[in-house]
């Protein structure tokens, strides 16, 4: 088993923001692709639903990430996004469950089957 941690963010983007979505994915995937520990980090769009996969090293890795994002984009990115779930799975320790229940996360335990 790994200690990669992972997770898909469910969003709606809102009406109108599409420049400003351009811009801020941008800077963000930039950012995120200077983190380390960040193995994945893919933005997915159908019409307004907006899909991203994040896949970590650690548990702290991804905390350090969320760290980035709430100095640097938090609140850009709440403007113009809207959660609509979140589904986390590999090895969350009890900080990073913490941090992401608070946005609404549910939380899946690894029960079998192999990465490569």
């Amino acid at each position: 088993m790994t200690e990669d941690v992972y997770w898909i963010l469910r969003l709606t983007l809102k009406d109108g923001q599409d420049k400003v979505f351009e811009t801020l994915m941008g800077e963000m995937v930039a950012a995120t692709l200077k983190e380390s520990g960040a193995k994945a980090y893919e933005w997915h769009r159908s019409g307004s639903a907006v899909h991203i996969y994040e896949r970590y090293g650690s548990a702290d890795d991804a905390l350090i990430h969320l760290g980035h994002f709430r100095s640097n984009f938090a609140s850009r990115f709440t403007a113009i996004l809207e959660p609509t779930g979140m589904d986390v799975y590999g090895a969350v320790n009890d900080e990073l469950r913490k941090a992401l229940s608070a946005m609404g996360a549910q939380f899946y335990d690894h029960v079998g089957g192999f990465g490569r």
